[in-house]
């Protein structure tokens, strides 16, 4: 009898400690009762029936790339969902864009588990098929690009990529937050075709500035000529101006001078032509001071002296 009561207790202790499950922070773990799902158990400590409730046991197989370079598979055996956000490395891979040029791509992928129920039953192996669905999804979007596009595109690339794993992934309780495209190498030829393009563009860039500088040299030069001729024309104006300014007094001045001295006008001017004529005979005659006028000349002259006289007293 007494053995009977160890044995039972022991079974109770073993019992018990089967009954009593803890489950980590941000993480679940599915039960499942005589092989059917029963519930989710939540971080902490939990209870269940034993032998009845059992948890789901979990083998996810995953593509990973080893220290050496090469690809390797990596099984995952486990009893609990990690609700974590998980990054997903996906290797490269070959694609073909729209104009028929093999390139190499790989990208990231960040992805969460919502429903850890319908990630567990509605999907055998939830990474590998992420993974496959990432790569399809792939080859369809830089199937519709050109090359030119696929490598100025990477951010119209993520978008579309995010917005189809999402959805598709919906089914399996998994939420895609991000996609990440990391390299695009084209082959060798078109990297090569690609740096001789790029090299002649900057050359052309180059001698555009250069030309555009020349030009912008001669512009300013020729500004600065044309500011130049204005300047200068427009002091000869101002010149002629002051010139005809003084005149103009200085004509004002005389005739108010032979209106008072009730001088005619046409004696003046035939003294002035005297004055002048005087001034020309001395220099061709070289020192000879003996100057012949006629007699006309005498009363001009005479009335010049006035007025001369009276611009002294004016003074």
């Amino acid at each position: 009898m007494q053995y009977v009561v160890i044995a039972f207790v022991v079974v109770v202790l073993v019992g018990a400690a089967m009954g009593l499950k803890i489950v980590n922070q941000a993480e679940v773990m599915v039960i499942e009762r005589l092989g059917k799902f029963q519930r989710i158990l939540n971080p902490g400590l939990n209870l269940i029936f034993p032998f009845i409730d059992k948890p789901r046991p979990i083998l996810w197989r995953m593509r990973i790339t080893n220290l050496k370079g090469m690809d390797a598979i990596r099984e995952l055996h486990t009893r609990t969902v990690d609700l974590r956000e998980q990054v997903f490395d996906f290797p490269k891979q070959s694609v073909i864009t729209a104009d028929n040029v093999v390139i190499e791509i790989n990208g990231l992928l960040y992805y969460q588990v919502t429903d850890p129920r319908r990630a567990v039953y509605e999907v055998s192996n939830l990474p590998n098929a992420i993974e496959k669905l990432a790569q399809t999804t792939l080859r369809n979007i830089i199937g519709e690009l050109a090359l030119d596009s696929t490598l100025t595109s990477r951010d119209e690339i993520n978008g579309k990529m995010r917005t189809v794993l999402d959805e598709a992934t919906d089914k399996w309780g998994v939420k895609v937050n991000r996609v990440e495209v990391q390299d695009i190498d084209p082959p060798t030829t078109v990297r090569e075709a690609m740096e001789m393009q790029m090299r002649a563009e900057r050359e052309r860039r180059a001698t555009i500035l250069e030309a555009e500088g020349i030009k912008q040299s001669k512009i300013l030069r020729a500004e600065g000529e044309r500011g130049a001729l204005i300047a200068e024309a427009e002091g000869a104006r101002q010149s002629r101006i002051l010139i005809a300014q003084g005149e103009a007094e200085s004509l004002s001045v005389v005739a108010s001078a032979l209106e008072r001295e009730q001088m005619n006008p046409a004696d003046y001017l035939i003294a002035m032509k005297y004055l002048a004529t005087l001034s020309d005979i001395g220099v061709a005659a070289d020192g000879d001071k003996t100057v012949f006028l006629p007699y006309e000349a005498s009363a001009a002259l005479g009335s010049l002296g006035g007025l001369r006289e009276m611009f002294k007293g004016g003074a």
